[in-house]
């Protein structure tokens, strides 16, 4: 925001930080929590304690002492930002978006740096590694931050001695990624927060325990797979005792896959036009540890219209009779959470921490997660849109969008061309909403039972013939 935005929204500013009062016992760490959040929004060109603090006119010990030692409660901060969310933009088919982010960092002091991929340099670098939760309406148009935690490597956990000089504290040990995400999103239901969806790459994908604790909170999700997923196209167990195979030769040589038509869906308009995908489906069974078999779930095949050598799959457990343009918006749907990371590293340097230990860390996570949801909501406001979209009561009582979404058939393209020039801010890309009614409740499986119907919402019932 430039000096002037930021003095014109000087009041709801104000009034918008009173909503964090809870966590401060005192009046001096809430000042200087409303100097951190203006240096955050201000147009800085880096967003560290110091020149922030000196933009400010106060002291960089102020800052540094608000992170490090003052004595405020950030875990009510964070419990603050997701009552907001809950409270103020709840939408009924909500997406939860997982991600992680690499904050690039030279030395060997600071809580949690290892040399490990970094996704921010492309490469193995020496960085911070952290966890992010994104919450996105369905129609895309309010998203922001919901959670972000660090991910503490293996290294870091097995030297206590040097955790401690970080002010690590004794009960924050290794964890895999992926239970991270699960705490996330336990902490957004504690919190209120409602996701009729989830989200994740195809590294999520592959953890089998990440994927079963979806399921165990009842949460329904659309996962990316890699190519060389194996799986089944049939029930193993009642069908022929095959091993499971990679995904890609199902897809290639299968007689459920191979005789189907490719139907084609709009996903929505870029910078260099519509983007369509034409999609293939079928049952399939996925193996669990200890040679047990789940399912049935659905496989997704989706191919670039305007290149066909681009191949994407995905797995969800979508209950029978979802539309399946409701499932391809959710799948091609991440962008959001890539859209929040970028946001908050050039616009209110969420990589620009130069603090070392684990607290101001911490406390630096949680405070630019409050200026983005700031920012989400004046983005909102200045588009002069409601939260979320319009719903209408669906046939189970249940909170369903009323449109429906336009399904790209060849020769569509004047009907993808008419929903461009809408304006957006924070995102580049120009969003479909994609509205037909659907199921808010994620399908059971092994004893789910499910059938094709038409070529525009998911079966409801199963062909158990063997895929091969």
């Amino acid at each position: 925001m430039t000096t002037n935005q930021l003095l014109s929204l000087g009041p709801e500013l104000a009034s918008f930080l009173e909503e964090f009062a809870g966590g401060f016992g005192r009046t001096e760490p809430r000042r200087k929590l409303a100097i951190y959040v203006r240096g955050q929004l201000g147009q800085l060109p880096r967003k560290s304690i110091e020149p922030m603090a000196l933009a400010a006119g106060v002291k960089p010990r102020t800052l540094q002492e608000f992170l490090a030692s003052d004595i405020w409660d950030e875990d009510q901060l964070g419990a603050d930002v997701r009552r907001l969310v809950a409270s103020d933009h709840g939408d009924p088919q909500a997406i939860g978006v997982i991600d992680e982010s690499g904050h690039p960092k030279k030395g060997d002091k600071t809580a949690g740096v290892s040399r490990q991929y970094c996704g921010n340099t492309g490469k193995i670098d020496n960085c911070v590694m952290t966890v992010h939760l994104t919450y996105t309406s369905f129609d895309g148009e309010f998203r922001t931050m919901l959670d972000g935690s660090l991910y503490l490597p293996q290294c870091w956990h097995e030297d206590r001695a040097r955790c401690r000089d970080a002010k690590i504290p004794d009960d924050l040990v290794y964890r895999p990624k992926y239970e991270i995400a699960l705490e996330q999103l336990d902490r957004a239901a504690a919190g209120g927060v409602r996701f009729a969806w989830t989200t994740a790459d195809e590294w999520y994908t592959q953890k089998p325990t990440f994927v079963r604790g979806l399921e165990e909170r009842g949460l329904r999700y659309v996962l990316e797979m890699p190519k060389n997923f194996a799986l089944w196209l049939h029930d193993p167990r009642t069908g022929p005792a095959t091993p499971a195979k990679p995904v890609e030769n199902l897809c290639r040589y299968s007689r459920v896959l191979m005789r189907p038509s490719w139907q084609r869906y709009y996903i929505k308009d870029t910078d260099k036009g519509p983007m369509v995908w034409e999609v293939k489906y079928a049952p399939c069974w996925l193996p669990r540890a200890g040679g047990v078999v789940v399912g049935p779930y659905w496989l997704i095949m989706a191919r670039n219209a305007l290149n066909p050598d681009e191949i994407k799959y995905f797995v969800s457990n979508a209950a029978p009779g979802v539309p399946l343009s409701a499932i391809l918006h959710v799948a091609f749907g991440r962008w959001p959470v890539e859209r929040c990371l970028q946001d908050e590293k050039s616009e209110l340097g969420l990589s620009h921490f130069e603090v070392r230990c684990y607290p101001a860390l911490k406390r630096h996570l949680l405070i630019t997660q409050v200026s983005h949801l700031f920012l989400a909501r004046q983005t909102q406001r200045l588009r002069g849109e409601k939260p979320g979209v319009d719903f209408a009561a669906g046939a189970y009582g249940d909170q369903r969008p009323s449109r429906r979404a336009a399904l790209a058939e060849p020769g569509a393209g004047r009907a993808i061309e008419d929903r461009r020039g809408q304006n957006r801010i924070l995102a580049s890309e120009k969003r479909q909403r994609s509205e037909e009614p659907h199921e808010n409740t994620p399908r059971r499986t092994r004893t789910g039972q499910h059938q094709p119907r038409n070529a525009s919402s998911l079966p409801s019932t199963l062909n158990t013939q063997s895929a091969l």
